[in-house]
């Protein structure tokens, strides 16, 4: 039950690189030295306020009295890697025996998850697997196996790399142990949260129209009054500050093979009714939310007496010619990629109702690269206001309307946004300025954190040629 929070919501993975990488080693730095000095306080300062209440000073003391007299000092802290893009793991070494720390920051870099268990050594696979992408450029080739070799058979990856105007395609394939190439830019994956860019892109088209603006309130569009009074305007669920939870409370979870499908007009009207509820004051917190952009999808659909589905179809799939992005997997044949979870096992595909503009989108990187270009070109205005900051995340971090900005160690800015469902990992990243861009599919849950910097690694090689 707790996985389906990872499916969709996008992991701000957006520090994996960058500024991630420098607050958790702060952080975990710190964990260090006040555990050695036995300054257990010092500890539960760092935490959030949830995470205080979850485990008060009492007990946080209790624990790492108790830690400490199974465990003794901290000698050495080693990180491994990104689970999920949610926490990070270290491997730690303390004077009696190794554990495997697992810490987890949030937006204010405040401790919101801790947990210690034995370490155990990463698998390592038994069959070796086999690198034949001879037909690609070595130094891509390298990049792509490095990235993939342990996915399991029956991954495949659709690769588009974009610069200058010319966009190359990557696809690849693993079976019997082997990374083999594979033409699948014009194969159909689902691309989840990616499709939060577009639902911000229908928003914009609008308000260049001059049918609605960013400012305007969306409750005008209901029947009803929203719970509390509460008021929502259009540009805070575009960029996340609309103070809305993740998901909805009536969202039915039981349902992890296909969880948004029966999530329809009756249950968004009783939500905005009686259970609205707001975790952060609007217009001053990031906080992301699949609710907020589903919800932006549907009201857009209101605000035009049509389906948010139709007018994406009508305002960015035939605008720019991408004729291979659907808003459904039915009826669609051999063209669709089943997707996989990560023992390798074909799962079902996800179906959406009103929460559809927060990951419903099933695409190509054939057309994502289409969009990518459009992005280069400064008559499309609609492309343009996505692309504006809305609000500053944190240092370097920033937001559009759907595009998370990221200013990288040396400076340069970088457009970004990934996506993940129960069958599928996605990956969108460009550099608008230079005219690059790199578009990931995959047909793999949760394999979020390589497909990232899978692409973060293949821009930075193309920028260099």
């Amino acid at each position: 039950m707790k996985r389906l929070f990872s499916f969709l919501i996008t992991i701000f993975i957006t520090n994996l690189l960058f500024a991630q990488t420098e607050n958790y080693k702060i952080a975990i730095d710190n964990f260090q030295a006040n555990y050695n000095a036995a300054k257990y306080d010092e500890i539960f300062n760092r935490f959030s306020p949830e995470m205080k209440q979850a485990l008060p000073i009492e007990d946080t003391k209790q624990f790492l009295i108790g830690l400490k007299s199974q465990g003794g000092n901290i000698e050495s802290m080693e990180f491994i890697n990104y689970q999920q893009g949610t926490y990070a793991i270290y491997k730690t070494k303390f004077e009696k025996t190794v554990l495997a720390v697992n810490i987890s920051l949030d937006d204010q870099n405040q401790i919101n998850g801790l947990f210690i268990k034995p370490y155990e050594k990463p698998q390592e696979n038994e069959n070796k697997t086999v690198n034949s992408l001879n037909n690609y450029p070595k130094e891509i080739a390298e990049i792509i196996f490095s990235k993939s070799k342990d996915f399991p058979n029956n991954t495949q990856l659709s690769i588009a790399l974009i610069q200058n105007g010319k966009t190359k395609y990557y696809g690849i394939i693993k079976v019997n142990d082997t990374i083999k190439p594979a033409e699948n830019q014009k194969n159909i994956f689902e691309i989840g949260s990616i499709t939060k860019v577009f639902t911000s892109t229908v928003l914009a088209s609008l308000v260049e129209n001059e049918k609605i603006k960013l400012t305007d309130e969306i409750n005008s569009y209901y029947p009803f009054t929203f719970k509390d009074n509460i008021k929502i305007n259009f540009e805070s669920l575009a960029n996340h500050t609309s103070g809305l939870p993740r998901l909805p409370e009536n969202l039915d979870l039981s349902n992890e093979i296909n969880p948004y499908k029966n999530y329809g007009k009756t249950e968004i009207d009783e939500y905005l009714k009686n259970l609205l509820t707001l975790e952060n004051k609007t217009s001053k917190t990031y906080s992301y939310s699949n609710l907020g952009a589903g919800l932006l999808g549907y009201t857009l659909g209101l605000s035009q007496k049509t389906s948010f589905q139709k007018l994406l179809q009508k305002k960015i799939f035939d605008k720019y010619k991408m004729k291979n992005s659907f808003t459904s997997s039915q009826n669609l044949g051999n063209s669709l990629i089943k997707g996989l979870n990560t023992k390798g096992e074909i799962v079902s595909n996800w179906d959406f109702d009103v929460l559809f503009g927060a990951g419903g989108i099933l695409s190509t990187t054939e057309d994502l690269a289409i969009f990518a270009n459009a992005q280069f070109n400064p008559k499309n205005k609609e492309l343009e206001l996505t692309r504006k900051t809305t609000f500053d995340i944190k240092e370097n971090t920033k937001i559009g309307l759907g595009w998370h900005k990221l200013e990288s160690a040396n400076g340069e800015n970088l457009l970004w946004h990934n996506g993940g469902t129960g069958g599928y990992s996605s990956s969108m990243i460009m550099k608008v300025e230079e005219k690059t861009a790199v578009v990931i599919l995959s047909n793999v849950f949760d394999i979020n954190d390589k497909i990232d910097a899978l692409s973060y690694e293949l821009i930075n090689k193309t920028n260099k040629k």
